[in-house]
């Protein structure tokens, strides 16, 4: 019912309770004996008669309200179902019957940062759930919280319905892998249905998180009970999904310690660098922070140790670009980094208008170095040059797959792009972007090389592949049992 007709229904319901009937009511008046009673239609009795009308308004419009209109406000107004987004920023969303947003709230700084552009989240009030969670998932993205094949996103559904908690549930992970989908990097989409639980919903309070977070906590405490709550709160979804795939066997120093132990190891202090980053990896082989550096505009890679903070060498981590104990503050190198790339060009007789090149910094029994890597289409090259003389110290070279034959002639120095490495990965597995899920691309340079890592599942497969960001060649790919 609108408000126009509940009006409507008020206003008949007085009349036909209270008419204006006061001509009827005179006639039905005799004259008494030796009295004459003067009927008479003043202002005050006009007024004890709206005041009147007024009142018995009032007990209509209450028990209109406990009847059709006051079921209908209590639909509307209702909470439904409570849902929560989490990364590291937790925001709840509040919901009716009708998928209408009643309330969003972001419950720590992160979050209220996110929602900043939406009034804070008072703009997606009133919007539809999907509408409403898709503009947040955006910002998610536009934020960089989801901005690598590892990142996690947890969607969590508290409904006392539970039909209609697992349909909420299952529209919302499509919709969210949908909006991922169409993102430069594609993150994975958890979910999860909560019961109401007033004391876990006070310890997510005290913790600035959300329930549906809160029980993705209690699930590394049940790997491991003698991991502390709070310490647990503050890790990322990410985080916390590793921590229970490897039996969560301690607790992990969290990505503001891995920054600042690469930071030590560095010699930097604060504000020595313009930008800094941690990912985890604790679900590797060795659990680490791989943490990423700019200083100068130039990038340094670390990996540092993810229950210790130690920072790990690249002989523990063969594929980790790491940089030795310190990078050069106050070394001037006689040789710059143009002059390594010149001298290592010149010497594998690449043209460097034909080669993708890759050089940085590095220690070697505490002589700086440069590392030079390059590939012109046929073949990669790898050198070491003396910071100090310009000595090639090393080189080596190495033909990529297929002798170079799918590289066009005069050697390949473009980018295919992701939409064309994509392709590159569905042709050779004989599929259509309709027949997968869950496909990821992301955008890498190995040894020199530009190339693209490509991710699918299709009919219980999971598939890999690695495409030369340069030809579209297939380098690598496998197919396994998707578990």
């Amino acid at each position: 019912m609108t408000d126009r007709e509940l009006t409507r229904r008020l206003r008949d319901a007085v009349e036909h309770t209270a008419p204006d009937d006061l001509q009827a009511v005179l006639s039905r008046c005799g004259t008494g004996k030796g009295t004459v009673i003067d009927m008479k239609n003043t202002s005050s009795s006009t007024g004890r008669r709206r005041r009147m009308t007024g009142l018995i308004a009032a007990c209509l419009a209450l028990v209109l309200l406990a009847g059709g209109g006051g079921i209908f406000y209590q639909r509307a107004y209702a909470v439904a179902s409570v849902i929560s987004l989490d990364v590291n920023p937790s925001i709840e969303l509040t919901v009716n019957r009708s998928e209408k947003v009643l309330s969003c709230r972001g419950l720590n700084e992160q979050a209220q940062t996110v929602l900043a552009d939406m009034g804070g989240g008072s703009d997606l009030e009133g919007a539809k759930l999907d509408v409403a969670v898709n503009a947040i998932v955006g910002a998610l993205v536009r934020s960089g919280y989801l901005d690598d094949l590892d990142s996690a996103i947890l969607i969590s559904v508290e409904d006392s319905d539970a039909d209609r908690g697992a349909r909420l549930q299952q529209q919302l992970v499509a919709s969210v892998d949908g909006v991922l989908q169409t993102a430069s990097n594609k993150a994975s989409v958890l979910s999860q249905s909560v019961a109401a639980d007033k004391a876990l919903d006070s310890r997510a309070q005290q913790n600035n998180i959300s329930t549906g977070k809160a029980y993705l906590v209690n699930q590394v405490l049940a790997v491991n009970p003698a991991l502390s709550f709070d310490a647990l709160a503050a890790l990322s979804v990410e985080e916390l999904r590793d921590l229970i795939k490897i039996g969560a066997p301690d607790m992990p120093i969290g990505r503001d310690a891995a920054v600042q132990a690469a930071l030590d190891c560095a010699g930097l202090a604060e504000g020595g660098y313009d930008w800094a980053e941690a990912d985890p990896e604790l679900d590797e082989r060795v659990p680490y922070y791989e943490v990423e550096l700019l200083v100068n505009g130039k990038e340094y890679d670390y990996g540092v140790q993810a229950f210790s903070g130690e920072v790990i060498q690249g002989a523990a981590i063969p594929d980790l670009l790491t940089p030795g104990p310190a990078l050069p503050q106050s070394d001037t190198p006689a040789v710059t980094e143009a002059d390594a790339e010149a001298i290592a060009l010149a010497d594998a007789g690449v043209d460097e208008a034909a080669a993708t090149v890759r050089t940085r910094q590095d220690y070697d029994d505490g002589a700086l170095r440069w590392d030079v890597e390059f590939a012109d289409g046929a073949s990669e090259y790898e050198y070491e040059i003396d910071a100090a003389t310009g000595a090639i110290l090393s080189s080596q070279k190495e033909a990529l797959p297929g002798g170079g034959k799918n590289a066009p002639a005069g050697g390949a120095t473009g980018d295919i792009g992701e939409e064309a490495a994509k392709a590159a990965a569905l042709d050779h597995a004989g599929l259509t972007a309709d027949q997968v899920s869950r496909l990821k691309c992301q955008r890498d340079m190995e040894h020199g090389r530009l190339e693209y890592e490509i991710e699918f599942r299709a009919d219980g497969y999971e598939y890999e592949y690695t495409i030369d960001g340069a030809t579209g060649a297939i380098l690598d790919h496998e197919r396994d049992w998707d578990d």
